[in-house]
């Protein structure tokens, strides 16, 4: 069975996110970046499927400019056997990814997707609902434990009320959330031998889906600054403030 897995190149988490002067997006520009988090889970969960015997091959996707590579290798470093790079200097929106994922799927023929629920850029959380509606495959969203049980995956899935349980036959697609798994570190061996496994260099005129923007962003600000708290030296002086100047009570 193939694991296809699509990776996206965001600003690094613990980067402080600065708008542009121009407002049109935030800065990019010298600015660290790597794989999404969520996507992190995802490859980690497929090679563990991969060590577990339910998978022979795992294939990272990613679609974006030339730098999208260094997201393909680190996948491969983690432990992935080949990559696609879809390239384009668009700004790919969700819609456009997901009917470029599910040509992919159409001549891979994998037997899981494994995605991230969201990128934290664009915190969308819909490229894989997009993907199973367009593939006509059975979805786990949110998933917190994937279990594969011959041709049926079991994926327990985080809803408000708590935990829900799904059993999907295969081909399926999966996607993860943060209690799904610990993502490893790439070691120093593997990420020599990532720069000799094959990444596949494709353009999204290669699978006929133009990926033109269908929304335009009018402006990026920043949100207000918080301000400052205050102490009250007792209970009373605590409920005059929020009944007089909050007017919570």
């Amino acid at each position: 069975m193939k694991i296809l897995v699509p990776v996206k190149r965001v600003i690094d988490p613990y980067v402080n996110i600065r708008v542009k002067s121009d407002q049109t997006g935030v800065e990019t520009e010298n600015v660290k970046m790597s794989m999404n988090p969520f996507c992190e889970i995802a490859v980690e969960e497929a090679i563990r499927l991969k060590e577990a015997g339910k998978a022979e091959e795992i294939i990272a996707v990613s679609i974006g400019n030339q730098s999208c590579q260094e997201t393909i290798r680190t996948a491969l470093a983690m432990g992935a056997d080949r990559g696609i790079h879809v390239l384009t200097e668009e700004k790919v929106e969700p819609i456009s990814i997901a009917k470029i994922l599910a040509k992919i799927c159409e001549s891979e023929s994998p037997g899981l997707v494994i995605s991230g629920k969201q990128a934290i850029d664009g915190d969308n959380n819909q490229t894989g609902q997009m993907l199973a509606a367009l593939t006509d495959m059975p979805q786990g969203t949110f998933a917190s434990k994937v279990e594969i049980d011959g041709d049926k995956v079991k994926v327990t899935r985080e809803i408000d009320g708590g935990l829900q349980t799904v059993n999907l036959n295969m081909p399926a697609i999966i996607t993860t959330d943060l209690r799904l798994n610990e993502p490893r570190y790439a070691s120093l061996p593997n990420i020599m031998k990532a720069k000799k496994k094959p990444i596949d260099q494709k353009s999204p005129e290669d699978y006929g889906v133009d990926v033109t923007p269908r929304v335009s962003i009018l402006k990026v600000i920043e949100p207000p600054k918080r301000q400052a708290g205050i102490k009250v030296e007792n209970v009373g002086d605590l409920v005059e403030k929020l009944k007089n100047e909050a007017g919570v009570i």
